[in-house]
């Protein structure tokens, strides 16, 4: 009798394994953080090798815990960080560089170059991206361009590309398996999203060989199979982080959008089978789909710096000693004080989209004090989701009247409350906070039939508490006009 589903949640600073039963309510949770990579100033990598090796642990721990058989789990769901990048050997499984993460921004020139040769317009169309370091076909070219042999090797078909859920997938079926889904496939700046196949313009304009690229497949099917403990399980989910987190929030129809406070911050909105193109800085993506439901979109936004600002006021100034501290100390002064942070530490993303920006903390004077800075940053990550909020309801004519909410900081009660303020929109966090998780178990479950349809899932997505908006309209625009004059002060800066 299988009772549970399994997800593995590779995030950006920390892997962790979730064991879900059939009413999708968490029975055992194992997290391990693992290294951050820092080799010069906006360079970000991480050891694949450490990832796997965590990731593995934190599932043997989960089901450890648990005390649950494995011949009780009907299937692996994996979810993971997208657009980080991962070559490697294919005899010998070894990785021939670190992982580039998807923050990384040291191929801001070759996509520079994109612009000028004139290849930016073409990429929109095909893939629905924008030609920025983020995405992974630069952070390819890269490794092969630079490290010795790679090039050689790879033209040999020696040598294979994976985003994390293809490294994952790879090392967890003994390298039987070389598949990534179309979530997954479309960060990598190389998919046509109308076609659904690998573009070979784009592999020729990057000189990339075809032979290193995963087979593409849905999000929800029998990929392989895994070994726990002797027994045999199916690995039938798998999408990006973000598409598992609208498809573990419900958001299953047109104009249903959700918002995950992460490491950075990513609203996506549910365009159905419809492939909108996206104006105002945001860029069209994939959703995770069943193959019968193939194809569904979603228009996202993608803040680079959102949770990450509180690690940052932890680990880079000691302002904090525990993130979970930051309400604490934001609610001792009624507001900032006039302080604005802008945190681009590795750029702007949308709906700016500058690669050049570098972050800045403006307004201070001699009465700021240390609450006025941590509620600042706090604000800082409301305002951002904003500028998203902003962009999707202007050009793209989404009507976005009620958000869903996820990820560590949603946790936070007083940015959800200023995020519906700032917004002015009603803010649905749901009961659990692991809708991320949770997609990718729901993936999953519906790859082996452990849950019936889609009908099912939404009676297991839970809403839990709701932020309404509270602030005057005459305090919003002051609030919103101090925010894009301390944007303007940063990109001013960068031009200069």
């Amino acid at each position: 009798m299988k009772k549970y589903v399994l997800a593995l949640d590779e995030g950006t600073t920390s892997v962790r394994a979730i064991l879900f039963d059939k009413q999708a309510q968490v029975v055992s949770v194992a997290q391990h953080e693992f290294a951050q990579i820092y080799p010069e100033p906006g360079w970000v990598e991480h050891d694949p090798m450490e990832i796997y090796a965590d990731q593995y642990a934190v599932m043997t721990e989960c089901i450890a815990k648990s005390g649950v058989s494995p011949n009780e789990i009907a299937a692996v769901g994996i979810t993971n960080q997208r657009e980080t990048t991962v070559v490697w050997d294919k005899t010998t499984g070894r990785p021939v560089y670190n992982a580039i993460v998807w923050q990384c921004r040291r191929t801001s020139d070759i996509c520079e170059k994109i612009v000028s040769d004139g290849m930016e317009e073409y990429i929109r169309e095909k893939t629905g991206l924008r030609a920025d370091a983020y995405f992974s076909a630069s952070k390819i070219k890269w490794i092969l361009d630079n490290v010795d042999g790679a090039r050689k090797l790879a033209e040999k078909g020696d040598l294979i590309f994976g985003t994390i859920d293809t490294w994952l997938l790879w090392k967890l079926t003994d390298g039987r398996v070389h598949i990534t889904d179309r979530t997954n496939a479309s960060r990598t700046m190389l998919y046509d999203l109308r076609n659904n196949c690998w573009d070979k313009r784009l592999l020729e304009y990057f000189d990339i060989p075809e032979s290193m690229l995963p087979e593409i497949r849905s999000s929800s099917e029998i990929y392989g199979t895994i070994s726990i403990m002797g027994c045999e399980i199916p690995i039938s989910g798998m999408a990006g982080d973000q598409q598992a987190a609208l498809f573990g929030q419900g958001c299953f129809s047109s104009g249903e959008a959700k918002t995950t406070y992460g490491t950075g911050c990513f609203l996506l909105a549910h365009t159905g089978g419809e492939l909108v193109s996206g104006s105002n800085g945001l860029i069209t993506t994939a959703a995770a789909s069943e193959r019968d439901h193939f194809p569904e979109f979603a228009l996202e936004g993608s803040v680079f710096i959102g949770g990450a600002v509180l690690q940052w006021l932890r680990d880079g100034t000691g302002l904090l000693r525990d993130v979970k501290d930051s309400e604490y100390f934001a609610r001792k002064t009624s507001d900032s004080g006039g302080v604005y942070m802008v945190p681009a530490f590795t750029g702007l993303g949308a709906p700016y989209w500058r690669m050049d920006a570098k972050g800045a903390i403006l307004g201070i004077t001699r009465g700021t004090k240390t609450e006025h800075i941590i509620r600042a940053a706090l604000e800082s990550i409301a305002y951002q989701t904003n500028d998203l909020v902003d962009a999707m309801v202007g050009d793209n004519r989404m009507d976005i009247t009620e958000m869903k909410v996820d990820g560590g900081a949603s946790a936070n009660d007083l940015l959800m409350q200023f995020q519906s303020d700032i917004s002015d929109i009603n803010i649905v966090r749901p009961v659990s906070g692991e809708a991320t998780a949770m997609g990718a178990a729901f993936l999953a479950g519906l790859g082996v039939g452990f849950f019936k349809d889609r009908d099912e899932l939404l009676k297991l997505c839970r809403s839990g508490k709701r932020f309404t908006p509270s602030m005057n309209s005459e305090e919003r625009r002051k609030c919103l006009a101090g925010w894009k004059k301390a944007v303007k002060s940063v990109i001013t800066n960068a031009e200069e």
